[in-house]
């Protein structure tokens, strides 16, 4: 027996997975070669402490391994954004965060599994906690999932992302009773730029476009999507009317402002914008595509009663 127990030390001890062992107490009795290589702290620092997790946090807080010793598993919500059981049986847990290592300096996301171990009678000896290195793995997924919302020219949300971020908005809306407005731009005469400037030109103008879209926003919670085409739309969530016209001014101002050449342009020297906005408090009686509407009809009387303008949608 005495053998075997040193058999599976030794053998936790070189796992190429970092691995660390507490007692029931709570108390560091493993801290592997893996373990010292991912955290930069040395097993001596650790042995016979409570204090690995420094080398997790600069904080003190719970590890997995923690929580299983002290039977806190209510607590994992507030410790884990992403947690679950290992198996059906209910004997141990897998979870994952972003973890700032205080000895390396780096920022990691690390995938744990903790698992207890118990003696002939059912109590607990032990807690194994394994790590896992998965920062590539999610800088990759969250780059995917970046591309998979954004517009790849411009860097603007997408339009099948703005459709859901729209209908969101208006459930959220409905709730807080709130306005939410909307704003259509378009480029004028884009075609024509096209035309004299050559595509590689007009896909520098979209971004230049695109930028000062974004950069005139003020609020977080303010959403700037490339529609399609020349076409750019603006989220305005608890906005009135009389504001989303204000950022609708302020956006066209800027826009003026980088005086980008339009040679074919019949109505200046220079990129216009025109513009149509709408705001409505969502109902259970509409839909948000009421809105989409309202706000594509007064863009569509802009761009007929000569661009270069803005127009306010008149059902609000």
């Amino acid at each position: 027996m005495v053998q075997q127990q040193k058999f599976a030390v030794s053998l936790m001890e070189h796992l190429v997975t970092a691995t660390f062992v507490l007692d029931r107490e709570g108390y560091v009795v493993i801290w592997n070669k893996s373990c010292e290589r991912l955290t930069g702290v040395r097993a001596e620092e650790v042995l016979g402490t409570r204090d690995h997790w420094k080398a997790f946090y600069a904080k003190q807080r719970l590890c997995l391994a923690d929580v299983l010793v002290q039977e806190r598993t209510a607590e994992l919500d507030q410790l884990y954004a992403v947690h679950a059981q290992l198996s059906i049986y209910g004997e141990g847990y897998k979870a994952e965060n972003w973890c700032v290592m205080p000895r390396i300096g780096s920022r990691l996301y690390l995938t744990v599994d903790a698992g207890p171990i118990y003696d002939a009678h059912g109590s607990l000896i032990a807690v194994v906690q394994t790590i896992r290195d998965n920062t590539d793995y999610k800088n990759a997924q969250s780059k995917l999932e970046k591309m998979a919302i954004t517009d790849e020219l411009t860097g603007l949300y997408n339009r099948r992302y703005f459709t859901d971020h729209l209908n969101m908005e208006w459930r959220r809306g409905m709730r807080s009773r709130e306005p939410l407005a909307l704003i259509f731009l378009d480029i004028d005469y884009f075609k024509q730029y096209n035309d004299h400037y050559g595509h590689m030109v007009g896909d520098d103008c979209l971004k230049s476009i695109a930028t000062t879209i974004q950069h005139s926003l003020l609020r977080a919670t303010d959403m700037a999507t490339r529609y399609g085409g020349e076409e750019f739309c603006i989220l305005l969530p608890n906005t009135s009317l009389t504001g989303a016209l204000k950022v609708a001014a302020q956006v066209q101002a800027n826009i003026n402002r980088l005086q980008i050449p339009h040679a074919d342009s019949p109505i200046s020297s220079s990129i216009t914008i025109s513009a149509g906005v709408a705001s409505l408090v969502p109902t259970t009686e509409e839909s948000s595509s009421r809105l989409t509407s309202l706000a594509d009809k007064a863009l569509y009387e802009a761009k007929g009663r000569g661009r270069d303008q803005t127009v306010a949608s008149d059902t609000c």
